[in-house]
C-alpha cells in the first residue's frame, strides 16, 4: 500500500476513535473500543490491535485531543477505561460580527445535511449493541459531507481526493452524450452550479465539466495517485474563467392552476396567442442552464408544460419518457 494509502486509513481510523470515545460520557474499555472500531476488529492478534491503539492514542495527544484514562468506580481497581474531556475538547465561545454571520449562514446550506461516513455510523451500533448509549448531538460537525442533487457528485469528489483518472458519458449542450477520460483535480462550486476540472486525457488539456451534464455512471480507470495535480492550481479562478457569469433566459410554460407556487413567484403571466385549456395558464419564467432546469420543470409532472425553447422542451420529454 502506497504511503498515502497508510495516511488515509490511519487517519480515518483515528477519527473514527475519536468519534467512538466522543460519543458517550461512559468510560469504554479497550475491548470495547476494538468491537467499536472498524478497523481495530479487523485485527488478527490482540498484540496487534494493543501496538495500533498505543500509537493511536499517542498521536492524539500530540494533536491536543484530551484523551482519558480512568474508570466508572477506581475504589475498586475496576478495568481502566477512555475517553475524551468533551469539555476540554469543546471550543471556547465565539462571537461573529453580522456580515461575518450572514456568511455562515450561506455556508451552513452546503454543511446542513452532515453526515457520519459509514464505518463512524457502524461504531455507534457496536456501541448501542455492547449497552453504551451514544449521544450522537455532540459528534455533529465532527465529519461533514456535502449533498448535492447531482449523482456524479461523490464519485467524482472521491476521484479528485484519490488522484484517480475516471470515465463518464458527458452531455454538451445541444450535442449527443460521449464519453470522456478524464484525471480530475478539484471539484468546485461555481454561481450554485457544480463543475469538475481536470486533465482530459483525449483532448490532452485542462477542461472544465459540469456535474449536471455527467448521464452516466462514474467509472474509475486506474490505480488512485496515479497523477500530480498542479501545484500552483486555482481551481475557482480556472472555472470562474471558462464558465463566466450565469446567463438566464425566457422560457413559455404552461401552468395548470393551483399548481407550481414555486414558478409563479419569480415568473410573470402572459397572453397566449390561443385559447388555452381550461384550468391552465401562461407563464415566462426566467431559467438558466438546460439541464438543471429541466430537472426542476420535470419535477412538477403532468402541472406543467414546456412550450420553448425547443432544447429545454426536448431535455424535460426525455426526462419524462426515462421516467416511463
Amino acid at each position: 500500500m502506497s504511503s498515502d494509502g497508510r495516511t488515509a486509513r490511519r487517519t480515518e481510523r483515528q477519527l473514527n476513535l475519536v468519534i467512538a470515545l466522543s460519543s458517550t460520557r461512559r468510560w469504554l474499555t479497550k475491548e470495547q473500543i476494538r468491537t467499536a472500531v472498524p478497523q481495530y476488529a479487523d485485527c488478527a492478534t490482540t498484540s496487534a490491535f494493543e501496538r495500533m491503539f498505543e500509537r493511536d492514542k499517542e498521536d492524539l495527544r500530540e494533536l491536543g485531543v484530551p484523551l482519558m484514562t480512568g474508570g466508572e468506580d477506581p475504589l475498586f481497581g475496576d478495568e481502566a477505561g477512555y475517553r475524551i474531556d468533551r469539555d476540554a475538547y469543546a471550543l471556547p465561545e465565539i462571537t461573529f460580527t453580522p456580515g461575518e454571520l450572514a456568511v455562515l449562514s450561506l455556508a451552513s446550506r452546503v454543511w446542513q445535511q452532515a453526515s457520519l461516513a459509514g464505518p463512524a455510523t457502524r461504531a455507534l451500533v457496536k456501541l448501542r449493541s455492547l449497552g453504551v448509549e451514544p449521544d450522537e448531538g455532540s459528534l455533529v460537525g465532527l465529519e461533514p459531507r456535502v449533498r448535492t442533487s447531482e449523482p456524479a457528485f461523490d464519485a467524482l469528489y472521491t476521484a479528485a481526493r484519490d488522484r484517480v483518472a475516471v470515465s463518464f458519458d458527458y452531455r454538451r449542450s445541444g450535442a449527443e452524450p460521449g464519453t470522456r477520460t478524464v484525471e480530475p483535480w478539484a471539484v468546485v462550486s461555481w454561481h450554485g452550479r457544480w463543475y469538475l476540472l481536470g486533465h482530459d486525457r483525449d483532448r490532452q488539456a485542462p477542461r472544465v465539466f459540469r456535474l449536471s451534464r455527467v448521464v452516466s455512471g462514474v467509472r474509475r480507470v486506474g490505480r488512485p495517485g496515479a497523477y500530480a495535480v498542479p501545484a500552483d492550481l486555482d481551481a475557482r479562478a480556472v472555472v470562474a474563467g471558462s464558465v463566466g457569469e450565469r446567463v438566464s433566459r425566457p422560457a413559455r410554460v404552461r401552468l395548470r392552476a393551483g399548481a407550481g407556487l414555486a414558478l409563479r413567484r419569480r415568473g410573470r403571466s402572459v397572453a397566449a396567442a390561443e385559447p388555452l385549456p381550461a384550468g391552465w395558464d401562461l407563464l415566462e419564467v426566467e431559467v438558466g442552464d438546460t439541464e438543471p432546469a429541466a430537472d426542476e420543470l420535470a419535477s412538477f409532472g403532468a402541472d406543467v408544460v414546456v412550450l420553448d425553447p425547443p432544447d429545454l422542451r426536448e431535455a424535460v420529454l426525455r426526462r419524462l419518457r426515462g421516467v416511463l
